[in-house]
């Protein structure tokens, strides 16, 4: 395994602010064309995730990454053209393919942590929390747990992967630690299309774990721990103790949810 190699003694926010094909509802209901520009508590939600990352001690670089990233640098994001710790790059077709064309090198070197430009909620507390908890692996991703998440957002609506220890939502946060995540990018491009259907991701991984997690009888640690090994990275879950964590911003709803809760950060 790789965990412990790191290259660099500052991270690397790959910060994904691309979209699909076609029209983006959020966008279109904001009257943009792109997602990350949706303007949320008087600011575009790509430039407030950018400001989180550099606010970080942790981090020293972001890469902005979509498939036409000068068309962002506009409005409260043109900020970032003169940022010289901000770089941009062109993504592919898809999330895991377009990370793994630039993780490790010159614009991005290990270690590299990758997040979104819809999770305007992001704090620089969540990010170091992200870090830390990824120590000793070569890929880890952060979630939250619905007990965590529902105990103060009881009508927020997520996608749940339900395992013996509890049901789990992702951060939108990951940690790539070491040359070695390149495997669990190859092997996430493959269940790219099926990360919100969690039956059929688990089954990418194998019949005798599927049927684990089904029958919910081995924890989401133990299934990325056996998964990971089985494709020869070392994975980890981080369970982050902030609800917000897990609220990205893909829906209206979630856009009203997200504003009240900005709002009240700045109220108080």
């Amino acid at each position: 395994m790789g965990a412990g190699r790191e290259v660099s003694a500052r991270w690397t926010a790959i910060l994904l602010a691309g979209q699909r094909p076609g029209v983006d509802p959020l966008a279109a209901a904001f009257g943009q064309e792109w997602k990350a520009l949706v303007p949320i508590a008087g600011e575009a939600m790509l430039s407030r995730v950018a400001r989180t990352l550099l606010a970080c001690p942790s981090i020293g670089r972001v890469l902005i990454l979509a498939q036409t990233p000068d068309a962002l640098l506009t409005g409260d994001c043109a900020w970032l053209a003169d940022e010289p710790r901000v770089g941009l790059a062109s993504s592919g077709g898809g999330i895991a393919t377009s990370i793994a064309v630039v993780a490790g090198g010159p614009a991005a070197p290990w270690p590299v942590l990758a997040t979104t430009a819809d999770h305007p909620l992001l704090t620089v507390e969540m990010v170091e929390a992200m870090i830390a908890g990824s120590a000793g692996a070569d890929v880890a991703v952060g979630v939250v747990g619905r007990r965590v998440l529902l105990g103060r957002y009881p009508d927020n609506r997520r996608t749940w992967l339900r395992f013996a220890d509890d049901g789990w939502t992702g951060a939108n946060l990951f940690a790539l630690r070491t040359p070695d995540a390149i495997r669990a990018l190859d092997a996430w491009s493959t269940v790219e299309q099926d990360r919100k259907k969690a039956i059929k991701l688990v089954w990418h991984f194998g019949a005798w774990l599927a049927i684990r997690a089904v029958t919910r009888t081995i924890t989401l640690a133990g299934a990325m721990r056996r998964a990971g090994r089985r494709l020869g990275f070392d994975a980890r879950p981080v369970a982050l103790p902030f609800a917000e964590a897990g609220i990205d911003v893909d829906k209206p709803a979630d856009h009203a949810l997200a504003e009240s809760i900005l709002d009240a950060r700045e109220a108080g």
